[in-house]
């Protein structure tokens, strides 16, 4: 009756891995195992246990291969950002590390030159629950929402803005006495990009309907229900706001002037050169249509 059993689930599994092979998501499926698995039903001395085994052994492998894809997929920022916070947080709840080994303390780091510390109160969010899944969904959506849109092929702004406002946040922690920022990052990533994205709608929990720029109070609002302290959401708020400001508004002004610059280390180490995959359009005699191609610049002075 197992073996029974067992052969008609491996057989939905082939007709499954069949489906497949044969669709676009064949670059999913592990095409060894699906082998492994036929040879292994067809023969009539193979045991229900060994059946079993392979086809979880497929499963395993095409599930590892899925993850894997799409974790490579994610943008380099928000991949080692996300992925430290959770081994960070991993690390902690295996008791590999504690809390107090990695909270912000600046006597500690500045008497006894624990340098670490200056980065780890960053990947922290507390052990897993509740807490921890919020706002690392938070972090994984915005994060990499604003690498792939207005930071997209920036890298090395994308880490300065970083860098700056964990700076800012680390100056303010002396002053207020926090001991981890990761919270108040977060809210500062959500910041500007809803400050870049100010006709966006969006939905809190399908009760209440707003545009993009509200949602870092509604937020703060969220934490006034729950009890939480609001000064966290208050300092990422404020980050935020001094780099928009400072990047997107003052520039802009009648007297305003480009304050910011991303260091040229961050830009050697982050960006691609700059004639990399340069676009070199067709000789003129070769352009169909008669179209300027790739003039660009011509086509505007132009109009």
């Amino acid at each position: 009756m197992t073996r029974l059993i067992t052969t008609l689930v491996c057989t939905q599994f082939l007709i499954c891995a069949e489906f497949c092979l044969h669709s676009k998501s064949s670059a999913y499926f592990p095409i060894s195992s699906v082998n492994l698995v036929k040879s292994s039903v067809l023969s009539p001395t193979t045991s229900g246990n060994t059946v079993l085994t392979v086809w979880c052994v497929g499963l395993t492998e095409m599930a590892y291969q899925t993850f894997q894809q799409e974790y490579m997929q994610i943008p380099p920022v928000t991949r080692a950002y996300t992925t430290a916070c959770v081994l960070t947080t991993l690390a902690v709840q295996l008791e590999v590390i504690t809390p107090f080994q990695i909270y912000f303390n600046p006597d500690l780091i500045f008497r006894q030159f624990q340098f670490w510390r200056l980065l780890t109160n960053f990947v922290f969010f507390g052990t897993f629950g509740f807490n921890f899944l919020f706002n690392m969904i938070f972090l994984y959506r915005y994060c990499r929402m604003l690498e792939e849109g207005s930071f997209r092929g920036k890298t090395a702004d994308f880490v300065f803005m970083f860098l700056l406002g964990g700076t800012i946040m680390t100056i303010i922690a002396t002053f207020v006495n926090l001991v981890f920022l990761g919270q108040a990052f977060t809210i500062m990533l959500v910041y500007v990009w809803s400050r870049r994205n100010p006709f966006i709608r969006m939905s809190f929990f399908g009760i209440l309907t707003f545009r993009a720029p509200f949602l870092p109070w509604v937020l703060i609002g969220f934490s006034v229900l729950l009890g939480n302290p609001i000064v966290v959401d208050v300092i990422g708020i404020a980050c935020g706001h001094i780099y928009y400001f400072l990047e997107d508004v003052f520039p802009q002004q009648e007297n305003g002037f480009k304050i910011l610059h991303t260091p040229f280390l961050l830009k050697w180490l982050f960006d691609p050169p700059a004639d990399a995959g340069a676009y070199e359009p067709l000789p003129e005699e070769e352009r169909p249509g008669g179209f300027a191609w790739g003039n660009v610049e011509d086509r505007d002075d132009e109009n």
